[in-house]
């Protein structure tokens, strides 16, 4: 699976697992009810989304230009700290807004998540690859290929 279909459903799977896992983690820690804390999460999402687009898109277009093809450990290790990091710098305004606390504590409660999500980007792009085959512009050649 290639392009923009492989695109959606990376981005449907992941997002809808993660709209899950924060919703229902914002409701236990800070005490909101679950619709508010849905709403966070979707607004997150929305945001990730668009950043996924963004981000993966240049990734690709550098990864495409190595001359060593493939992800290795460190390529995916610099994939995963460089979208959270650009991520924790558009939802800790987010955050600090929708909860109502300063950006100091909406970066303190944010950094339970980024740990949580360089683990679970990590290990989700690393099943997705192994499902779904490597994209074009890592698989050796230049081919799609199903061993990631």
């Amino acid at each position: 699976m290639q392009g923009i279909k492989r695109r959606i459903v990376f981005i449907t799977l992941y997002e809808a697992i993660a709209i899950t896992i924060v919703a229902v983690t914002l409701a236990l820690v800070f005490g909101q009810g679950l619709g508010h804390s849905g709403a966070l999460a979707v607004m997150s999402s929305i945001i990730a989304v668009l950043w996924n687009l963004t981000f993966t898109h240049f990734f690709e277009r550098w990864e495409a230009r190595q001359a060593v093809r493939g992800r290795s450990l460190k390529r995916r290790i610099a994939h995963a700290v460089g979208f959270e990091g650009g991520l924790v710098a558009l939802l800790v305004p987010t955050f600090a807004w929708w909860l109502d606390i300063s950006l100091w504590e909406a970066l303190v409660a944010d950094l339970g998540f980024v740990l949580f999500f360089l683990v679970y980007t990590f290990v989700f792009n690393w099943g997705f690859d192994r499902v779904f085959g490597l994209p074009a512009s890592s698989a050796p050649g230049g081919q799609a290929c199903t061993q990631a």
